[in-house]
């Protein structure tokens, strides 16, 4: 048994990284004849990634996907350690299960993602669920056919936990089965060293290890050759991409690279200020393929919260970075705020507001501080009330959404090109995003899915634009 140990995740020892192949054990090849699995995922677009990844391991051990936990075979959690309320809906999801496991004995579970790199939420399995036949984290997710084929070949071995706490081999040629057809995701950089002291993911995640760059564009070129019409190139830091491999390489010239492969479209998230160069913004504004839309997390508009979060930049710094990004033509800019962070007054979230009203952003994630596991932010002194709390995330979401709703509203009787994604929750209607990231629902043949149409826009929303396809 190996179980995740902060002071081993915290060490950034700079040892190198190894890059390895991923091979398929031929005795892992048929365990999923005639099995089923269901997977639930939690969390952000690494992880969404990563239940791509574990789909494909499946597919390749001649699993099929069943759309129900009642189904399956065996059933897999995907987990996210970013806030509360995540931990909850897994830990929700495991009571389910129990009863199903309770009826069906042979059933296999498993969880992984980044609770458990968690050592509470490991200790919490340990102690209330040790019907889960196994836990692996975030750092070797290859191991998932080997531990998989124990559980179906012992069903009544002991809850085997495997959670390495240093970062993992980067593993190229994982089998992956994509969501979309038209839009991928494309992993550049693991981890983070930035240990804002209120997120966990440089615990959960290790530390920053940047793929080579000829891995990254063969997997682009790859997408082409296959049709895709657009790539995120993904990372928790995406913007410190390369500082650990390379002297005189970074995401600008990635970028520039990528741009070179024809891809239709190019997006990147998630960007930390600290590291968003003048280099960066030029190539956004210079290409014509890398959109212009980026997501700009700010964290907080007072400077003493700012340094209590260990962000590194100031308001001022921020804002400054902000206007070089807003000289881009048609740029779209989205943020994620966090309220009631501890010691959080009245005057420091009114010079958030401050910032909202200076920014105007096109969206943003709010949040109420969710307090971490061994994090420093989680030792602080918190005396605001949560009341207090919800009322000043009622009054934020207020602002952001009123100057969603103006963005949006500039667009309205404009024409954008509009990838096509598929149906849309409105009846009869395709729904897409534009250059810019905006939702549009738009009325048009099932032909135009997977294509790049040009649409008007016909009515605005806060958070999704109406339109209709024009030759």
């Amino acid at each position: 048994m190996q179980v995740p140990n902060y002071e081993e995740a915290r060490i950034r020892s700079r040892q190198e990284v190894l890059v390895k192949s991923f091979n398929l054990d031929k005795d892992y090849e048929k365990i999923g004849l005639g099995k089923k699995f269901f997977i639930k995922t939690y969390g952000c677009q690494m992880n969404e990634h990563d239940s791509e990844n574990i789909k494909g391991m499946l597919k390749a051990m001649s699993f099929t996907e069943s759309l129900t936990m009642e189904k399956a075979d065996f059933i897999i959690l995907n987990t996210c350690s970013i806030r509360e309320n995540a931990h909850n809906k897994a830990f929700g999801m495991l009571g389910r299960i129990k009863h199903l496991k309770e009826k069906r004995p042979e059933l296999v579970v498993a969880l992984c993602g980044c609770m458990a790199q968690e050592v509470g939420v490991i200790e919490e399995i340990l102690k209330k669920y040790r019907f889960v036949n196994f836990v692996f984290g975030t750092n070797n997710l290859n191991d998932l056919p080997r531990l998989l084929t124990e559980s179906f070949k012992d069903i009544k071995k002991t809850l085997n936990i495997e959670v390495y706490s240093k970062e993992g081999d980067i593993i190229e040629d994982m089998p992956v089965v994509r969501e979309s057809k038209y839009k991928a995701y494309v992993n550049i950089i693991y981890g983070c060293d930035k240990f804002c002291t209120y997120c966990i993911v440089p615990y959960t995640r290790g530390g920053q290890r940047s793929r080579r760059k000829e891995d990254i564009l063969k997997e682009v070129r790859e997408l082409v050759k296959d049709g895709y019409q657009e790539v995120t190139l993904l990372g928790q830091n995406v913007n410190a991409y390369g500082k650990d491999l390379y002297t005189d390489y970074e995401l600008a010239d990635l970028l520039v690279d990528v741009s070179k492969t024809n891809i239709p479209r190019i997006r990147f998230l998630t960007s930390h200020p600290w590291d968003f160069t003048e280099k960066l913004v030029e190539v956004i504004k210079n290409h014509d393929n890398i959109l212009n839309f980026v997501h700009l997390p700010v964290q907080s508009g007072s400077n003493r919260i700012l340094k209590l979060m260990g962000r590194r930049y100031t308001k001022e710094s921020y804002k400054k970075l902000y206007d070089k990004l807003r000289s881009i033509p048609n740029i779209s800019i989205t943020t994620d705020i966090i309220v009631g962070f501890p010691g959080e007054t009245k005057e420091d979230f009114e010079e958030t507001l401050e910032l909202v009203n200076y920014c105007k952003y096109d969206s943003a994630f709010t949040f109420i501080y969710s307090p971490r596991e061994n994090t420093p932010a989680s030792k602080l002194p918190d005396n605001t009330s949560l009341e207090a709390k919800e009322e000043r995330l009622y009054q934020l979401n207020e602002l952001i959404n009123k100057y969603s709703k103006e963005s949006n509203l500039k667009m309205v009787g404009n024409v954008y090109e509009v990838l096509t994604e598929g149906y849309s929750t409105k009846e009869g209607m395709l729904f897409g995003y534009t250059e810019t990231n905006k939702l549009v629902n738009f009325k048009g043949p099932t032909a135009a899915i997977g294509k790049i149409v040009k649409v008007k826009i016909l009515e605005a929303k806060s958070f999704s634009l109406d339109g209709e396809i024009v030759e």
